[in-house]
């Protein structure tokens, strides 16, 4: 990144309007949807206007009448999600070819594929039945009643593998809207998350909508730059993200790979590693700085290993950054499947190096050839050294671009700072294939200990 950099702040063509019509549909679903009101009906009127150039135009029209008059159906609500989705998505399609422009970075073209039909219907049906009767009730009707019924449907749905990317939504949805309840004693909404949940959870009851598409294999060289971590009460995600080498000699490419537990509330911190860890070797590999060799990984079109652990051994020892130096300015990146279209899912790798470092009021941003970007310091996890500190004193920084609130930022995922005059690189992933470090060290066993009495709590209440 260099001066093109004030790309990241100018203004976005039709942004603000898309957006301004989606949280129009989120007011409706704050009030609800069972009875008719004006200034619901008006709402629904500006989501419909914003799609009519498009095919959605007439399903829309029609989804958004019946809702205003309190008659809307399964199908109703789908069509509304879907128009929400459809302009999120456009507005993560400008902001990346905002970011694309600015990095100089190549991407290939979307190949769409037919998803596969499911058996598990009935699951499908009872999860759009529970999310249209939130729609109905509104953030603000919501109780324990309604929100506990998800839980028969997440219990049915977690056996199936194929259902579970959708059960875990579910659960983690209906855990924040219980620890809400009632809604009636809210003063505050935050719409704009629980409208994406109920949004894509809708959508992704559609069936074959939560199946990978795997288009190919992976048979090369896989190069780590970094982790980014997710907590949420009752899961955790890692995503690392990589330079991938194909073995023919192909053009490299920037390619994930994920994993996702269920975790006890109790597991915080570097102790969501131990949960993690048995399910993704990459994770040990990125600890120890090495490369993975793979032997025909399964690649979906948008860049996802779809990872086993068969397939892939560690490899030669890699510095993160001289990959991000030397392969990550030349990596073509996938495009974006498109229910994940949407701006804050929008992580583009980038390498940024001679900047100037200043915090003001608590904020930090970074200054290189006259611009200036703001960290996204909150995105930095517990369960790693990496620090906001560490991001203040450094010079190079390895992290992904996204955009939040209404503008650019940067999440750091590594850095390079001097520590008693050496360079010394800190990762937020140091720790994920195992540590020695007092504070990484302590947490792991108390996590440990957290787990080993819930699963002596489970075998009791099993033999009673």
């Amino acid at each position: 990144m260099g001066e093109e950099a004030d790309l990241l702040t100018a203004p976005v063509d039709g942004l603000d309007e898309a957006l301004a019509a989606v949280d129009a549909f989120d007011r409706a679903l704050v009030a609800g949807l069972l009875r008719p009101q004006a200034a619901r009906a008006a709402d629904l009127t500006q989501l419909a206007l914003a799609v009519a150039g498009s095919p959605l135009a007439a399903r829309v029209a029609e989804a958004a009448e019946k809702a205003a008059a309190g008659a809307a159906s399964e199908d109703h609500f789908v069509a509304l999600a879907a128009a929400r989705t459809a302009l999120l998505g456009a507005a993560h399609d400008a902001l990346t070819a905002r970011a694309d422009e600015t990095t100089g970075r190549i991407r290939t073209e979307t190949t769409v594929t037919a998803p596969a039909e499911r058996q598990a219907a009935n699951l499908l049906v009872a999860a759009r039945t529970w999310l249209a009767d939130l729609a109905r009730t509104g953030w603000q009707g919501i109780d324990h009643e309604l929100v506990g019924s998800a839980a028969q449907i997440v219990s049915a749905m977690l056996p199936d593998p194929a259902l579970r990317r959708l059960a875990t939504l579910l659960d983690g949805f209906a855990a924040e809207l219980a620890a809400s309840c009632p809604g009636t004693a809210l003063e505050r909404f935050p719409a704009r998350r629980w409208g994406d949940l109920w949004a894509r959870a809708l959508l992704l009851t559609q069936p074959g909508a939560a199946e990978p598409q795997v288009v190919g294999t992976a048979t090369g060289r896989l190069l780590p730059l970094g982790v980014d971590l997710h907590e949420h009460a009752t899961a955790a995600q890692a995503q690392v993200h990589a330079v991938f080498e194909p073995a023919d000699g192909g053009a490299p490419r920037l390619v994930r790979a994920s994993v996702s537990v269920p975790k006890p509330d109790t597991v915080v911190a570097a102790g969501v590693w131990q949960l993690l860890r048995p399910h993704l070797s990459l994770l040990a590999a990125l600890g120890e700085g090495r490369t993975m060799d793979l032997t025909a990984m399964p690649l979906t079109d948008e860049g996802d290993l779809i990872w086993d652990d068969e397939r892939a051994r560690p490899g030669d020892p890699a510095d993160p950054f001289a990959t991000a130096r030397v392969a990550l300015p030349t990596a073509t990146a996938a495009p974006t499947t498109p229910l994940d279209r949407h701006p804050a899912r929008l992580a583009e790798p980038v390498f940024l190096e001679g900047y100037a470092t200043q915090q003001d009021a608590g904020a930090l941003t970074l200054t290189f050839a006259g611009r200036t970007l703001a960290v996204d310091t909150d995105r930095i996890p517990t369960a790693g050294p990496l620090t906001t500190e560490a991001v203040a004193g450094s010079g190079a920084c390895i992290g992904l671009l996204r955009w939040d609130d209404g503008e650019f930022r940067l999440q750091p995922l590594a850095v390079e700072t001097t520590v008693r005059k050496k360079t010394v690189a800190l990762q937020a992933g140091a720790w994920a294939g195992g540590t020695t470090d007092k504070a990484g060290v302590k947490a792991e066993k108390a996590a440990t200990d957290a787990v080993t009495v819930l699963r002596e709590r489970a075998g009791r209440l099993l033999r009673k």
